[in-house]
């Protein structure tokens, strides 16, 4: 596709949403929960229950920023990278969403009952699939801002 046929509305759109959600998942996932932790008074089973809704109001929010990124994806002037980034995000969040949560949350489940489970990878897994989802959201900010740039740079140029 030229680059003068590509609609900056879908640039602008898709920016926009990988960095509210980029920003929100640092709060959340980065700061919040590990600060949470080190607070002395603020006892274990408590502190998980505080997460576990956290985190189940953090996922909604994240299945409607995927919806969003899926209709920015139907722009006809959308790159393939900037797809293949958003479906990277959006399976992230199902398999967040339908898989690791529940296990975690049974896990946060017999904490608070008094009868914890055996170590477990889930929320290796989680994190690292967080790290991975902040890194395809940053690359998706920085690759949609580029191309709002490089247009905006390109009609400079052409202009008399």
């Amino acid at each position: 596709m030229d680059r003068a046929d590509r609609d900056p509305f879908a640039d602008a759109v898709t920016a926009f949403l990988a960095l509210a959600w980029f920003g929100m998942l640092i709060g959340v996932s980065f700061l919040a929960t590990p600060v949470k932790f080190q607070a002395p008074s603020l006892v274990l089973p408590v502190a998980l229950e505080v997460g576990s809704v956290t985190f189940a109001a953090f996922s909604m929010v994240e299945w409607g920023l995927s919806l969003g990124l899926v209709i920015a994806t139907f722009f006809p002037s959308i790159s393939r990278t900037t797809v293949t980034l958003s479906a990277a995000v959006v399976v992230i969040v199902t398999l967040q969403a339908l898989w690791l949560l529940p296990a975690l949350e049974a896990r946060v489940a017999a904490v608070v009952a008094g009868s914890p489970l055996p170590p477990s990878w889930h929320h290796l897994i989680y994190a690292g699939l967080e790290v991975t989802k902040a890194q395809a959201l940053a690359a998706l900010s920085l690759l949609s801002l580029f191309r709002l740039g490089w247009r905006d740079r390109e009609e400079k140029v052409e202009a008399p």
